[in-house]
């Protein structure tokens, strides 16, 4: 494949574009969660609240540190156009990256992909091609970056890379200083999902340099791959994939380090969607099914502190605002028809959450 020259002025005015965007966005913000029973006992949670950036998601700043890596690799230049392999929140933050730099930016996506996923693609100025069977992305994207003389950034191989774990602001330096004056600082353990497992990754290599005594915990959602893995160490196992956006794959991505990650949660599509409900009741603001998985597993470890008399502080990600699946996992008659009555499974959440 024949790339455009070398253009140093170009790459630099993009660093500089990236660097000058993410000059403008303020920190995100870290809520503590009111829960009197588990602050009686010693127990404090937190989410950190990602849905502010300024394309909604967590994955903004995957597609920042994508962006930034791939510039100083030499792989995009002046041109290029950028192709993922996503139909969710990376696509979306992806195109916004893209059409800063005057680039063009094509997501792989299933067919199946919502309307509304497209549409928000389709605002940053984005395309979507689309294949028919989600395991088709991959090859897909990689053919489509090849005929086009483009740059695939596959997210799922480089996410774990492409952030600087040490530091230089990234997500976990951010939660620990915003963590610094609280009633325990040092937080027992952190609970993120995993779509690339970049952002465990990241995390789980900053606890480590900076020594702090800290476990990471996975919730991963029913389908997924990666507790089997986790348990296992097979990297062959596939599984039949998440049916929670964001979340959990069919197959063990090359970003997902077992190694940094001390604890799986398994969590049913059922109590994801219930913690949701109950979680976005309690902050009154709706929250997405990803943060209702974290949640779950934040309870657990939280329940299983309490019985043994420990305390300290649990952290996790509020990954997207709610307002992006109304039509979905917000919609009860959706969710009845896809995942059945979860009315119990709230109603059991809630009381964990008095």
């Amino acid at each position: 494949m024949t790339r455009p020259p070398h253009t140093p002025g170009w790459q630099t005015e993009a660093i500089r574009r990236i660097e000058a965007d993410y000059q403008r966005s303020a920190d995100t913000h870290l809520i503590p969660l009111p829960l009197p029973g588990l602050a009686a006992a010693g127990i404090d949670l937190y989410l950190k609240d990602e849905s502010t950036h300024p394309t909604g998601s967590l994955k903004h700043r995957l597609a920042r540190s994508l962006f930034l890596y791939a510039l100083c690799n030499g792989w995009i230049r002046e041109g290029t156009t950028v192709v993922e392999a996503s139909s969710g929140s990376t696509a979306v933050s992806e195109a916004y990256f893209a059409r800063l730099l005057g680039l063009p930016f094509v997501a792989v996506m299933p067919r199946t992909t919502s309307p509304e996923k497209i549409a928000q693609i389709g605002f940053y100025g984005g395309q979507c091609h689309f294949v028919e069977r989600a395991a088709q992305v991959y090859d897909e994207a990689r053919a489509l970056a090849e005929r086009s003389n483009g740059h695939y950034m596959d997210q799922f191989t480089f996410a774990e890379r492409a952030t600087d774990w040490r530091g230089n602001n990234n997500i976990a330096q951010s939660m620990f200083e915003q963590m610094t004056h609280e009633r325990h600082p040092v937080p027992a353990w952190i609970v993120v999902g995993a779509g690339t497992g970049g952002t465990s990754a990241t995390i789980g290599r900053y606890v480590r340099y900076r020594c702090h005594d800290t476990s990471i915990c996975v919730a991963d959602p029913e389908g997924s791959v990666f507790g089997a893995y986790h348990r296992t160490g097979d990297a062959s196992l596939t599984a039949p994939g998440s049916r929670i956006e964001g979340i959990g794959r069919p197959r063990v991505e090359p970003s997902f380090i077992r190694t940094l990650v001390d604890r799986m949660v398994e969590v049913s599509n059922a109590d994801s969607v219930a913690a949701m409900r109950a979680l976005s009741a309690l902050l009154g603001r709706k929250v997405g099914p990803s943060t209702g998985t974290n949640l779950v597993a934040m309870l657990a470890i939280a329940q299983e502190m309490r019985d043994a008399g420990r305390q300290g502080s649990i952290l996790s990600l509020l990954c997207d605002a709610g307002e992006r699946y109304l039509p979905s996992y917000h919609d009860a008659d959706w969710v009845r028809e896809a995942f059945g009555d979860v009315s119990a499974d709230q109603r059991r959440i809630e009381a964990l959450l008095k």
